[in-house]
Parts: C-alpha cells; structure tokens; sequence
C-alpha cells in the first residue's frame, strides 16, 4: 500500500518544486527569449539622448535614402545634419578662422552638419544688407551732412543671390568634379566646408562699414586670403594621391573673387548711393 503511494508521479501534485536544470540544459525558447531584447537601446540613451549625426543610431534608413536622387531631394534625409550641438559648431568656426592648424576635416568627418552652413550663410545676407545701407549712408552723410537714411533692399537682394547661390551651387559642382575624376567626395561634407569658410566675411563686413577705403581693402584681403587657404587646405585632404592641384587651386580663386566681389558689391552701391544724393541736393 505504501509502495503504491509512493510511486505516484511528483511534478502533477500541486505545491511541488520544480527540478534544478543547469544552465548548459536550458532550454533553447530561454535562450530566443532573451536575444529578443539584446538590439534594444539602452534607456535613457547617453548624452541626454543627444546623438550626433553618422553615429549607428541616426544613420542607416536617412543615408541609405540620401544614396538616390529621391533621398537627396527629401527634406527628411537632411534632418540628421541638423542634430549638432553649439560646442561642435562653434569649435568648427574656430577652425575655420585658423586655417593653418588643418583639423577641419577631422571634425566633419565623422558627422558633417548643415546647421552651421544655413545660419552663417544666413547671417551674412543679412550683414551686408544692413552694413552695406549704413556704410552707403556714412559715405553719403561725409558729403552731405543732412543726408536722409534710407534703406534700400536691393542689397538684400543681391546678397542673398550671392551667398545662397555660392554657398550651394560651388560645392555641387567640385563634388561631381571630383566624382568624375574618381576621387571620393560626400556632398554634404562639401556644403559643410564651403559653409563655414563664409563666416570670417561676418566680422569682416562690421569693418567695412568705415569709409576708409585704405583700411576696407586691408580687410577684405585678409578676409578673403585666410578663407581661400582654408578652402585649398581642406579640399587638398580630399584630392590626395592624384594631380588636383588645379582644382585646388581654382576652388581658392572662385573664394578670393567672392570676396572682392562683396567688395565691389558694397563699394559700388555706396558710391552710387552718393552719386544719387549728389544730384537730389544739386537738382541734376
């Protein structure tokens, strides 16, 4: 009778504890259970969720889409280059003021941004709009000391015909040069470089406005050598182990003419700003 009892099947009684299986024994669903959750992300992320663009987390579907003609005309494809802090640009600014020291390209390389091309580009404009009027009504004012301020909006017309048209049309053109010479380029580093190679016109065009022209060709010589080294500095990284100096070369030409042409742009208007007061007081 005992014997009976005894023999009865243990794991089917309620209360029972279950067998100790090893770890070696487990089963294989344990093992598919968990590397489910093994490609999470860790939350929170690291960074205050911060991650810069080209990193694993951000590239993927918007590079991948960026590889067509759909994914370069997509606003979408874009949005990454936009996720940069104000540590990252100002140091890119800093590096683009001293072009000697060559570490440009080692700081877009691995995560290029547009940001800080769209706002420089864009503070430009608006400088020599409004610099290019006060300069036009200092020289205006040295003639004729009751001389009316007016603005005129031309100017914003032609620096943003400039700017935009340079900043986004120079760049385009050397990466298809450099694509057909079979060099590797990346369009979006190209914007990059050619973006921040405008702000040192910024503080260049606040010293414009004196109606010392002695002292405004200084500037803009200075301006537009130090922005055409940093452009045929970086641009040489890109052209290494094949004869492009030409190119480089004529990539530092087209910079220094931009900015004799913003000096010509803002001299010219003066002058002829001046001419035209000239003839309101004189009556011809």
């Amino acid at each position: 009778m005992d014997e009976g009892y005894n023999s009865l099947p243990s794991t089917h009684l309620l209360g029972s504890v279950p067998a100790v299986v090893a770890d070696d024994k487990r089963p294989a669903v344990d093992e598919a259970r968990t590397g489910s959750h093994s490609n999470l992300h860790v939350f929170p992320p690291a960074n205050g969720g911060y991650q810069a663009p080209g990193t694993p987390y951000e590239t993927g579907g918007n590079e991948q889409a960026t590889t067509n003609w759909k994914g370069v005309l997509s606003i979408s494809s874009y949005s990454p280059y936009f996720n940069v802090d104000t540590d990252n640009v100002v140091d890119r600014i800093l590096s683009s003021m001293n072009p000697l020291q060559g570490d440009f390209r080692r700081k877009i390389d691995s995560y290029p941004d547009l940001y800080g091309p769209v706002w420089i580009s864009t503070t430009l404009v608006f400088m020599l709009a409004a610099l290019g009027n006060c300069g036009t009504y200092l020289m205006n004012r040295k003639s004729v000391p009751d001389t009316a301020w007016v603005f005129d909006v031309n100017y914003v017309n032609w620096a943003a015909s400039v700017v935009y048209g340079y900043a986004l049309l120079v760049p385009v053109a050397f990466y298809f040069l450099l694509q057909y010479f079979g060099c590797s380029a990346s369009l979006t580093r190209f914007w990059c470089l050619w973006g921040y190679s405008l702000f040192i016109f910024i503080p260049s065009s606040l010293l414009l406005v004196f109606p010392d022209e002695f002292l405004r060709w200084l500037i803009i010589l200075v301006a537009g050598a130090a922005s055409s080294v940093f452009i045929g500095i970086n641009l040489k990284s890109y052209t290494e182990g094949s004869d492009m100096m030409v190119m480089c070369v004529s990539a530092m030409v087209l910079q220094f003419v931009l900015a004799l042409f913003i000096k010509f742009l803002l001299c010219l208007r003066a002058c002829g700003g001046k001419n035209n007061t000239e003839r309101t007081v004189t009556g011809f």
